[in-house]
């Protein structure tokens, strides 16, 4: 088998799991989000595309339900002993398969939690599912329950998760001397990649971020590449990954000299960046840490050209994004507490004078002063 972790660690998961069932009083779990399947399990796939669903007792039992595509991979990857499939055929309704899976169990009329927000479960499934279980028990959201216990991480994945952040900073090693006037976008891109595959790492949730010129103010992928000019900008978002942990980094390099208005979104950013980490301590909540940035942004008159978010948790995550909540957002009641990693991200967009400027890094947090995870400073790099 597979396994990223030990069974130990596992059983150590799928007890914290069952404590908060019990105190939900919840007979039963059906888990949709691949993550949560990989936290608990360690099943590890992209078959979520599709319809499936990890059926969790209030004794600790546990159902896979998938497509015969994936059931070598939950043997393979996983604990999961026990595995039902649904076929592939015109007109399926693998809903249908997961009631009749349920009254199996004996779980009609108990009450059952279900994970909704994820990519995992499509709005048509989540529909063909409400269908089924309209009458079947008393059915409630439980999306928050298992992300809340992956924002904790365990010395295990903390492991996981310093083996990623130094593939984060080979990536950028990588990338810093093909960063030139003349430096090809795909090149940089390919190096970055190249990087943390070469180092047993794992392709990120979603693509890294990587922009010059006018695109640099962008703070997504999209298709299409340039060489860089004489005096240019070059806007980075990458992360290590490794078993799917990932520790994510951003940066603004620029080339030839730097410009007033450079210089001015660079002081900012780091001194946004800095007051975060300040706050990034157990006694203040996720909107502190967005409110301390928010200060120094208005400070510095950057308000308008900031975000409304500065960073999120982080963890192993699939596709189509590695961001984990919570995020760092006004008002988010979030406690900060240790074994957390979080990544905060300084992204300023001026589209009125055409300069971008981000930093960002990965931090654990701890007792006290957060850690920050890359070895790389927060100075400006200019090539």
């Amino acid at each position: 088998m597979a396994l990223h972790f030990d069974r130990a660690e596992f059983d150590a998961r799928r007890d914290r799991l069952l404590i908060e069932m019990s105190e939900r009083k919840l007979d039963a779990l059906l888990l949709f989000a691949q993550e949560s399947m990989y936290w608990l399990t360690g099943f590890d796939t992209f078959g979520f595309c599709f319809f499936q669903c990890l059926v969790v007792k209030a004794d600790g039992s546990m159902v896979l339900l998938t497509r015969s595509a994936d059931m070598r991979q939950a043997r393979h990857t996983s604990v999961i002993e026990n595995i039902v499939l649904w076929s592939d055929r015109h007109n399926a309704n693998p809903a249908a398969d997961l009631r009749n899976l349920l009254n199996d169990l004996d779980l009609l009329g108990m009450r059952i939690g279900v994970e909704y927000d994820t990519h995992g479960l499509t709005a048509k499934s989540g529909r063909m599912l409400d269908e089924q279980l309209q009458t079947f028990g008393k059915i409630e959201d439980t999306s928050d329950l298992v992300p809340h216990l992956r924002l904790f991480k365990s010395p295990a994945e903390i492991q996981k998760v310093r083996r990623a952040a130094k593939l984060a900073d080979e990536a950028f090693d990588a990338a810093l001397p093909l960063i030139k006037q003349g430096g090809d976008e795909a090149k940089i891109l390919a190096a970055m990649q190249s990087a943390v595959l070469a180092g047993g790492g794992d392709y990120p949730a979603n693509e890294f971020v990587i922009g010059s010129g006018a695109d640099a103010l962008l703070c997504r992928y999209k298709a299409g590449r340039r060489k860089l000019t004489k005096n240019d900008q070059l806007t980075l978002e990458w992360a290590g990954v490794y078993h799917r942990y990932h520790v994510a980094m951003m940066q603004t390099v620029l080339t030839g000299k730097v410009s007033k208005r450079h210089q001015e979104l660079f002081d900012a950013a780091r001194a946004a960046l800095t007051a975060c980490e300040k706050a990034m301590v157990p006694g203040n909540t996720f909107g502190d840490v967005f409110d301390a940035h928010a200060r120094v942004m208005e400070t510095h008159g950057l308000t308008k050209h900031r975000l409304n978010a500065c960073g999120y948790s982080l963890g192993a995550r699939f596709a189509p994004s590695w961001m984990d909540p919570p995020m760092f957002y006004t008002g988010n009641p979030e406690p900060i507490a240790p074994d957390m990693t979080l990544f905060a991200h300084m992204i300023i967009m001026d589209s009125e004078t055409g300069n971008a400027m981000c930093l960002g890094r990965t931090y654990l947090t701890t007792e006290s002063d957060p850690e920050p995870l890359s070895r790389h400073g927060l100075d400006l790099i200019v090539k």
